[in-house]
């Protein structure tokens, strides 16, 4: 029985040589292979050592295979032998029960993932990895020593490698142990980049100008005499570029029966003409079915939105029913966009159509609004504040059943934790509460038609195909989806951008990045801090913060500095390897003047106090001041991604009639550096470059926000081409209508499959290039090839879900959203309990991150508009100095600010002070603090996330006791 045995565990052997030969560990192993000859083994070893594992492990499984000699009950010793040795999947094969083929695939999908992203992985805390690995049994006891041994000889990079090699020879089920173990190594950002999260930020919108009939008509007879380009370089047709496509699809005949069959102005913006393409995906929705619509950028989704809107409102009132149509978009600038472009420009004359968000300035309320409009666009926020309140019985709220159709836009972000999502459980609670209706023989509660779009829905991480189609169907059953709507077709084909990746060569020097580490090292050595990993990445940015807060919290004031300075210092070297060594000493530079000023301001009682350690990190950068500044002067010790950059602009400027791009990078700070490069250098000037920087409006970094007005303006001038070069942050990257491009430059910046294809969907002209600009060794190119990856396998998913029988697609859709009702209701209960243990104010105190300082209890602070904590007291006033705000806010409702609050002892910034209806309040914000919480010290990012429950700001009482006080004064005066 036993030869039997042997005799079919060698034609295993051979059955699954490819597989087996990537899955042993020879060296280990031979160890505990006592049937083999020491002839054979020495054989094996050399070919390890001359050829590596692979090699070595296809020629022992040859000798097994041929040996004659091998003991009875070999094979047992064999399967035992790689369990020992942690090789428990080539174990599986051995005994011939290799895992299902849909396994299989997602564990190859996850091994390509990991060789893919090894040059990110490789930078991880190697030994604080290696243990979790270790504990979790990914790892043996002699695995862990080999990487610790390695680590100590070739540093952390050589141990990491051999980790990430042995992981990936582990059974299946090892990757989601792995993102545990880099979880629980505070590995977050790597556990984002392995699970394809995304991340985005806010922009504004284009203004789409009128064209009158004058210029309509001239621009129709152009059109006879020139070529459709001619219209669109003059800019007079933009407005009407559908209407004339869809009138040359259906004529044949020239293009003087052509201007016959042109509307006039007033009549093209009645009519509303789709492509057939565009007609295909409607048409279930016109059927009042709920869909999603997924259509690449730039191919008319919320034109087809447009449509289905209008066809809605006009099928209902032939059935004289009410019809109301909210459009919900995830950015405030898109619902001015959508209002001038899209839904206001085309149905404005025939139904009352109005926009709210953050910025408007109505004078009635948003319930208002809805009872008076036909059609409102709105940002989801709004919206759900709203039936919020209706939750609660508040007048102020509205219920989903007012209206008829909810359109949804980038709705590839209703997933768990967003606003959409919130919104659609709501409505999924109440269809499953209308179901219980009906069988009662109760009349269901009325809902909204639902439509989804999307340019892109990603695959949400996924490492397999059948993950990724679980995505789609899961973004389905969030939107109640009867069918998500897509569409290849040869003329959207043709327009995709032209694709390349531009390497750059590493840099071979870099002295000034030198200056910066050895400035670093002396911190470390200050302050007795051992970093993990080098710096200029992001693992050491979170090692340098998480060392920051723990500090705070220690009131190690010595540590918690130096950490501050540290990952300034590790910014500066991010902007040195990607633009300029001057742009990284100019912030070097402006941060320690903003320090020594801070640390400087004379007051009545004197000035801040500055501690040694202080002085030591304003002393060490005095020191290497010059020195930095002679290196920034040499430009051979350049990087050389920004030359490649240049290359790249040149080349598209000068190989081009009329140039027109947008580049991406990853920070404000890079955009606006970028700009001033190309603003600086005649070389752009002479092929005719006119660049404008373009980032967010939200005041979250040290840089200047910009302004909607400001946002609005750059937009405007690329459209017109007074500006042919955008340098954006991500603010350009998803929704924002901007004009047509035809290159698309992605800086040293890689996101997640859904940005790589919103971003090259802004290169929309027929000749458009899309190009990746990533330093060699970086990784950046790596990245975008499993976003590349990622797209295919989100395509191949949503064609797989279509053609999914439609008993096995509602089956799918109506688990995921009875799942979502009991996920939230698990929520719900966890938020009350918690809610309940909410502790009154006099539990907590707040102490100066900087000094340690006490400042106030939790008993002194009230909340203004349930928002802003604020701080009125005199004992308060005593301890603060306000200093100038830089970046002065717009006016806001019944507040404005007017300028920052700072800790008279140190000078480390507290908040803002607001005007709040003519009275001064000090608004703190707690990330500048340490809460003492009973007994345990804590820092916070938001209030939000303090379960204590602060009073409302009692305005009448504040005021009457101003009123007071200033009656005391006036009499003194008279006295």
């Amino acid at each position: 029985m036993s030869c039997d045995k042997d005799a079919e565990t060698r034609h295993t052997l051979d059955c699954f040589r490819d597989r087996l030969k990537r899955l042993i560990q020879v060296e280990p192993l031979l160890d505990l292979l006592h049937f083999l000859e020491p002839d054979r083994k020495d054989r094996i070893k050399a070919k390890f050592r001359e050829e590596g594992n692979i090699s070595a492990a296809t020629l022992l499984i040859d000798e097994i295979i041929h040996s004659k000699n091998c003991e009875q009950g070999w094979s047992r010793e064999l399967v035992t032998a790689l369990e020992t040795v942690g090789c428990k999947h080539a174990a599986k094969y051995v005994l011939n029960s290799p895992p299902e083929p849909t396994e299989e695939a997602e564990n190859d999908s996850c091994v390509r993932l990991i060789d893919l992203l090894q040059l990110t992985l490789v930078n991880m805390k190697t030994a604080d990895v290696c243990a979790h690995c270790r504990v979790m049994g990914l790892l043996t006891q002699e695995d862990q020593e080999n990487i610790l041994k390695l680590i100590e000889n070739q540093g952390n990079i050589g141990g990491a490698r051999l980790l990430l090699k042995r992981l990936v020879k582990n059974e299946a089920g090892w990757f989601s142990k792995f993102l545990q173990a880099l979880e629980d190594t505070e590995h977050h950002e790597l556990v984002r980049e392995l699970r394809g999260e995304p991340c985005n930020e806010d922009g504004e919108a284009h203004k789409s100008s009128p064209v009158t009939d004058k210029e309509f008509h001239q621009a129709a007879t152009a059109l006879c005499e020139h070529s459709v380009e001619v219209l669109e370089w003059c800019g007079l047709l933009v407005d009407y570029c559908d209407v004339f496509i869809s009138c040359l699809d259906s004529h044949s005949d020239g293009t003087h029966s052509l201007i016959i069959s042109l509307p006039s102005s007033e009549e093209s913006k009645r009519d509303i003409v789709l492509r057939d393409y565009q007609m295909e995906v409607a048409r279930p929705a016109l059927e009042e079915k709920n869909i999603i619509i997924c259509l690449p950028t730039g191919s008319g989704k919320t034109r087809v939105a447009v449509y289905i809107t209008k066809e809605h409102l006009e099928k209902r009132k032939q059935m004289g029913q009410p019809g109301k149509v909210v459009v919900l978009v995830n950015k405030v600038p898109l619902v001015e966009q959508h209002y001038k472009a899209e839904f206001g420009r085309f149905l404005k004359h025939q139904y009352s159509v109005e926009r709210v968000s953050g910025a408007s300035q109505l004078k009635i309320s948003f319930p208002q609004i809805i009872e008076q409009n036909d059609i409102i666009i709105c940002t989801a926020q709004i919206l759900e504040n709203s039936l919020a309140k209706a939750k609660n019985g508040d007048e102020d709220g509205i219920k989903l059943s007012q209206f008829t159709l909810m359109v949804i836009d980038e709705c590839h972000h209703t997933k768990k934790g967003g606003v959409y999502n919130h919104i659609m459980i709501r409505y999924l609670k109440q269809k499953h509460q209308n179901q219980l209706l009906k069988k009662q023989e109760k009349s269901p509660v009325p809902l909204p038609q639902i439509l989804g779009l999307t340019a892109s829905p990603g695959v949400g991480g996924a490492m397999s195909q059948q993950r990724a189609e679980e995505h789609i169907l899961q973004i389905c059953a969030n939107l109640d989806a009867f069918t998500i709507k897509t569409k290849t077709f040869e003329e959207e084909e043709a327009k995709t951008p032209f694709k390349r990746i531009a390497r750059a060569e590493e840099r071979k020097e870099d002295p000034f990045g030198d200056v910066i580490k050895k400035i670093m090292d002396e911190i470390h050595e200050h302050a007795d801090l051992k970093p993990l990993c080098e710096p200029g990445i992001q693992n050491y940015e979170q090692w340098v913060v998480q060392k920051e807060q723990n500090a705070a919290k220690e009131e190690n004031q010595k540590v918690r500095v130096c950490a501050e300075h540290l990952r300034q210092y590790n910014e500066a070297l991010h902007q040195s390897n990607t633009i300029r060594m001057s742009d990284a000493f100019r912030f070097l530079d402006k941060y320690h003047n903003e320090e020594l000023k801070t640390k400087s301001i004379a007051d009545e009682e004197g000035t801040v106090t500055i501690t040694d350690t202080e002085r030591f990190l304003f002393t060490l950068f005095k020191d290497n001041k010059a020195k930095l500044q002679e290196l920034m002067g040499k430009p051979q010790y350049e990087n050389n991604s920004l030359a490649q950059l240049k290359t790249n602009i040149l080349k598209e400027f000068s190989t081009r009639e009329r140039a027109r791009g947008i580049i991406f990078t990853r920070t404000r700070l890079s955009a606006i550096a970028l700009c001033q490069w190309i603003q600086e250098n005649p070389k752009f000037d002479e092929v005719g470059v006119s660049a404008s920087y373009l980032i967010g409006g939200g005041d979250q970094s040290v840089v200047k926000p910009m302004t909607a007005a400001e946002q609005k303006d750059v937009l405007n001038k690329f459209r017109d081409g007074q500006i042919n070069l955008l340098i954006a942050t991500t603010v350009a990257e998803e929704g924002l209508d901007i004009a047509e491009c035809n290159f698309v430059i992605r800086y040293c910046l890689v996101t997640n499959e859904i940005a790589m294809i919103q971003a090259r969907g802004r290169g929309r002209a027929e000749d458009s290039s899309y190009t990746l600009v990533a330093e060699a060794g970086s990784g950046v190119a790596e990245r975008e090839s499993v976003n590349e990856y990622r797209e295919k396998m989100m395509s191949k998913a949503i064609a797989k879900v279509c053609k999914m029988n439609r008993a096995d697609y509602e089956k799918k859709i109506r688990e995921f959203q009875m799942q979502a009702i009991m996920e939230e209701k698990v929520k719900i209960k966890k938020k009350q309990q918690k809610g309940m243990m909410k502790e009154p104010p006099s539990k907590i105190s707040l102490s100066c991150r900087q000094c340690s300082v006490f400042v106030c209890s939790g008993e002194d602070i009230e909340k203004i508009e349930n928002m802003h904590h604020v701080n009125v007291t005199t004992q308060f006033s005593k301890l603060i100095t306000v200093r100038e705000n830089a970046s002065l806010q717009e006016r806001l409702l019944d507040y404005e600010t007017n300028g920052v609050i700072a800790c008279k002892n140190c000078g480390q910034q507290w908040g803002s002070m607001m005007l709040y209806k003519s009275i001064e309040c000090p608004c703190l914000h707690i990330k500048n603090f340490v809460v003492t919480y009973g007994s345990k010290k804590k820092t916070f990012s938001k209030w939000s996330e303090l379960p204590i429950k602060f009073p409302a700001f009692d305005y009448t009482q504040h005021a009457d006791l101003l009123v007071e006080d200033s009656g005391e004064e006036e009499d003194m005066e008279t006295d």
